[in-house]
């Protein structure tokens, strides 16, 4: 995989953050194009003109650890399981195009190992905690465009399940891998990319990033190493810059911090 288009910066420069600001077109559209300009479905948003991804085993960690999230209305994203029966994906994947309110949860289905038409294991929801103070109608804040779905069945082994990373600090490197609109069938992803750094956007902490995907690969993880070395989720995948391999994530930290909130 090419390593050209790579940038080596560290927090991301004002004139950057204010580029990515304006350019955050996000995975989901919807009424958030009264801010934010919608792109044609023709066009592949987040990958810039080299596009930096390429197909990975599915049955290896850490991507053994994602499948495909998809609803009785057609839509599909891309979700992590961190839990036996917890599901990480984004809220906006869980919003009814029409109605624009959120969809029951025994309409979303997890697909773990999704491949060609077969998965490993798959699983309805039975409940959905969403990011605080996300709205359906604008699909907005980004930074709370989080979304656990409860599964009705424990999946996988507790090898097979990604933790929350407390911290992410810039220039870590990263991937970022999901099942995208030009190739919904296999998993695509960048996996030379890094963290760039923290924006505060609507009052919420974003983790912006130089991966590279496009739609679809909404609500996949991007993926860290931790402290001991092994694979954790730094972050969920929510919203991209329209012609470059740049975007921006709900920090793990910032879901786990509202989980918790939640629970007191």
């Amino acid at each position: 995989m090419s390593n050209s288009r790579r940038r080596e910066t560290g927090l991301p420069s004002s004139g950057l953050l204010a580029a990515i600001a304006l350019a955050l077109l996000g995975f989901s559209g919807g009424m958030a194009a009264a801010r934010e300009p919608t792109i044609p479905l023709s066009e592949l948003p987040g990958l810039g003109p080299q596009d930096p991804r390429g197909p990975v085993d599915g049955s290896a960690m850490p991507w053994a650890a994602l499948g495909r999230v998809q609803t009785e209305l057609g839509l599909r994203c891309t979700g992590t399981l961190i839990g036996p029966r917890t599901v990480l994906t984004a809220a906006h994947c869980l919003v009814a195009p029409r109605s624009n309110r959120f969809v029951q949860p025994s309409s979303v289905h997890f697909l773990l190992g999704y491949r060609q038409g077969s998965w490993k294991a798959q699983a309805r929801a039975v409940a959905m905690q969403i990011g605080p103070g996300f709205d359906a109608r604008t699909r907005l804040p980004h930074g709370a465009d989080w979304a656990l779905l409860t599964l009705d069945t424990s999946l996988g082994r507790a090898e097979g399940r990604l933790p929350l990373l407390r911290e992410i600090p810039p220039q870590t490197p990263l991937m970022l891998g999901g099942y995208q609109q030009d190739r919904p069938e296999l998993l695509m992803a960048d996996i030379e990319c890094r963290a760039l750094g923290m924006m505060r956007r609507d009052d919420r902490i974003l983790l912006v990033h130089s991966c590279g995907g496009t739609r679809g690969a909404s609500g996949a993880p991007l993926l860290a190493r931790d402290p001991g070395g092994g694979w954790a989720v730094a972050g969920v995948a929510v919203a991209m810059a329209r012609r470059e391999a740049l975007g921006v994530a709900v920090p793990a930290i910032a879901v786990r911090q509202d989980r918790e909130q939640s629970a007191d």
